[in-house]
């Protein structure tokens, strides 16, 4: 938008001037939630209307140097390196057919010719996404603009613009600049050496005052990457965030040779990460120490790494079993890495099953050459099996709340036949949007409809999407109340998820505000109001029961103590969040 987005005021008013915007990003069956909306008074969503409003008033520039050279590549056939897709004209021509091959022969050339043709057709998609964001921000090259923002029904936060906005790509990351500078002030230059060594994925577990040290060592290779991108040493390439690598390049290059960098106006926006977020917010729920020191949960003098931390207890156990003469124990020696298991540690949080997990193993031991592809199967079940111990192990709580939120959800879908619902610490009422899907016949049609709203909940669904929906609840409320109080100080912020967003001068105000809201979201008794409001939704009075001794009886006895047994939790103390250097860095 070229101007600011209309505030929201209701469930029904706010986002674009003329175009229909919907507050919730709802699907077509989700009745319940749509009427509970309606009947939430607007002043109960008054801080979610404010994050909202907050996280849209961010005026954006495009970054001009870094959208010429993205420009230059793509005309110039793009490169596969840099994430530039390369037009259908740089795929291999398809192989022809000729009159005296044989069967088999042919049956290659097919086969060569459909792998081709998919690949075109991807290439030719791609590239097309890739024009049309290009487009967009060459159209907008000089000019000031705006993303409305709304929300999915977990309270998830997204611009509404579908294919241009700062929750895209590294190409899209890179283009965007803050409309608003400031002076970088005594500290900005440090944080955006800091950021650019983050973007570069080196020195993880190195501390801040390393990754600091480290971008002085490197200055000439920044400089070189400002001045001669193309053509140059090319450093910024070796990146795993390259285009952002680059456009940081230009603007330290930028401050460094001002007269005065504290005075230099910086319109980059400097991020600050959640260390693996959604065990974070585990580990705050059941005070789990042992899990909260893993995700920096508490002061560290550098930061500690949850994936090495799970790939060192997976080593153990398969020492041990490799010592007992465990054959699968011995073949995967070497092999235990920390990227062979850090998506599966990632995605546990948000409830990846076993089998998903062995095929998330699986495609990290096929990237492995040297590893006995013969072996590659029994390999991932041993690693996802030994992968999901060692996180039982070093977050106790965490499989037991994570347990309890999977074990209710399956009961009120089965027991109460209701889908699960719940209310965020902010007010914003969420129901789970999944039915089993009714088969109608007419006219001899077969039509699949989940869209009524008597329809039963789909009790798998509602069991496995529970855990992950509750946690990125609680990260939203989090980054709203971030944005609310970072509002209140006077800084700039806008969010992708858990990752914060501001000027290179306000990083340590958003820091602060981030630690504070976390301890004080999590002082609240969130697990306690939960079981309150599910007790009152889904639990059964006692002149409900018949108190005969049926089957009946003992399923609504059993919901009724599982919606109020919480499960016990640690003795971490959250303040300890409060001096933490690593919890978002």
């Amino acid at each position: 938008m070229l101007v600011p987005p209309i505030p929201w005021s209701s469930t029904q008013y706010g986002g674009f001037l003329i175009a229909n915007t919907s507050l919730i990003r709802l699907p077509d069956q989700a009745y319940q939630q749509k009427e509970m909306l309606t009947k939430t008074p607007s002043h109960k969503l008054y801080a979610v209307f404010d994050s909202l409003n907050s996280l849209s008033s961010c005026p954006w520039i495009i970054n001009k140097p870094v959208l010429d050279i993205v420009i230059d590549i793509f005309n110039q056939n793009g490169n596969d390196l840099l994430d530039i897709p390369p037009p259908v004209s740089q795929c291999p021509s398809l192989p022809e057919f000729s009159l005296n091959q044989t069967a088999e022969e042919r049956q290659t050339v097919q086969r060569e010719r459909s792998q081709l043709l998919k690949k075109r057709a991807e290439m030719h998609s791609l590239w097309c996404s890739e024009l049309y964001r290009l487009s967009i921000a060459n159209k907008f090259r000089d000019e000031v603009f705006w993303f409305p923002h709304n929300m999915d029904f977990r309270g998830r936060v997204y611009p509404c613009p579908p294919h241009f906005n700062h929750l895209g790509s590294d190409v899209v990351r890179a283009l965007l600049l803050f409309a608003k500078g400031k002076p970088m002030g005594p500290k900005g230059l440090d944080w955006l050496k800091i950021h650019l060594v983050n973007l570069t994925g080196l020195r993880k577990r190195s501390s801040n005052a390393e990754r600091l040290q480290y971008a002085d060592q490197i200055m000439a290779d920044i400089l070189d990457s400002a001045d001669n991108p193309l053509h140059g040493r090319k450093w910024w390439q070796e990146s795993d965030e390259p285009w952002q690598t680059l456009a940081c390049c230009m603007e330290i290059a930028k401050a460094v040779r001002s007269p005065d960098p504290c005075s230099y106006e910086c319109h980059f926006p400097v991020h600050q990460d959640g260390s693996c977020n959604g065990l974070q917010h585990y580990a705050a729920l059941g005070r789990d120490k042992t899990g909260a020191e893993s995700v920096n949960l508490k002061q560290f003098d550098v930061p500690q790494d949850v994936y090495s931390d799970v790939s060192e207890a997976v080593e153990r156990l398969r020492h041990k079993d490799a010592a007992n003469g465990v054959e699968i124990a011995q073949v995967v020696e070497g092999f235990v890495r920390r990227k062979v298991i850090k998506q599966t540690v990632m995605t546990t949080v948000y409830g990846v099953t076993r089998f998903g997990a062995k095929h998330q193993i699986q495609r990290q031991l096929d990237d492995i050459e040297e590893f006995p592809k013969d072996r590659v199967w029994d390999a991932a079940k041993y690693l996802t099996e030994k992968t999901f111990q060692s996180l039982e192990e070093l977050f106790t709580s965490t499989k037991e709340i994570q347990d309890w939120f999977t074990v209710l959800a399956h009961l009120i879908s089965i027991v109460r036949n209701k889908p699960v619902e719940w209310i965020t610490p902010l007010g914003f009422p969420i129901v789970q949007p999944y039915h089993k899907k009714k088969l109608a016949t007419k006219l001899g049609v077969i039509t699949m409809s989940a869209n009524n709203m008597t329809e039963k909940p789909n009790s798998v669904k509602q069991k496995n999407a529970f855990p992950p929906n509750f946690i990125h609840s609680l990260d939203s409320a989090h980054m709203m109340l971030t944005s609310l109080h970072c509002q209140r100080a006077g800084i700039t912020f806008v969010s992708v998820h858990d990752c914060y967003w501001t000027h290179a001068c306000d990083v340590d105000i958003m820091n602060k505000v981030c630690r504070e809201q976390f301890v004080s979201l999590h002082q609240e008794p969130i697990l306690d109001n939960l079981s309150h409001y599910l007790v009152n939704k889904f639990g059964f009075h006692t002149s409900a029961m018949r108190e005969d001794g049926s089957i009946e009886d003992e399923a609504k006895t059993f919901l009724n103590s599982v919606l109020s047994k919480i499960p016990e939790r640690g003795e971490f103390d959250l303040n300890n969040v409060l001096n933490s250097t690593y919890f978002f860095s």
